[in-house]
């Protein structure tokens, strides 16, 4: 007894080793309409900019219920993304959230982040005063401090 049948008719394009293209179902106009690209906003007014104090309440927000580095790291991609420096208020609380889910590597890359989106040097030396409680707190170590002789910018 055989497990496979033989197929009563082969089609054409089958016998020559080519595969069949699959058929395509056409959707009507209002199911393609489902599948946008984009996110639907919050706001009635399409074209509204949030401020920095509400961005900066936002990602707070954000930061204090993360749970795992995945949500860590997607957050301050995300808060790293917008052409701005995020308020020394938003690195606290991604601080604290690296501590809560014990991802060191990503409480470091936060002081990178903010070294690669100030204007000059002396814009970071004034985060660095401004996080140093909250560095000691955490036992945060710079990148400058771990390696000394290595130039990085």
């Amino acid at each position: 007894m055989s497990f496979v049948r033989a197929a009563s008719r082969v089609r054409p394009c089958l016998r020559l080793g080519v595969a069949a293209a699959p058929a395509r179902r056409v959707l009507p106009m209002q199911a393609r309409r489902a599948f946008a690209q984009t996110a639907a906003r919050k706001n009635d007014d399409p074209h509204a900019e949030e401020s920095f104090e509400e961005f900066s309440a936002r990602y707070e927000k954000e930061f204090d219920a993360v749970s795992d580095v995945f949500e860590l790291q997607r957050n301050l991609n995300n808060a790293f993304a917008y052409d701005l420096v995020p308020a020394p208020s938003v690195i606290v609380a991604a601080l604290k959230a690296a501590r809560r889910v014990n991802d060191y590597p990503s409480a470091v890359r936060v002081f990178e982040g903010i070294k690669a989106k100030v204007e000059n040097k002396g814009q970071y030396e004034e985060y660095l005063t401004e996080l140093e409680p909250i560095r000691a707190e955490l036992g945060i170590v710079l990148k400058e401090a771990m390696f000394p002789d290595t130039q990085f910018y």
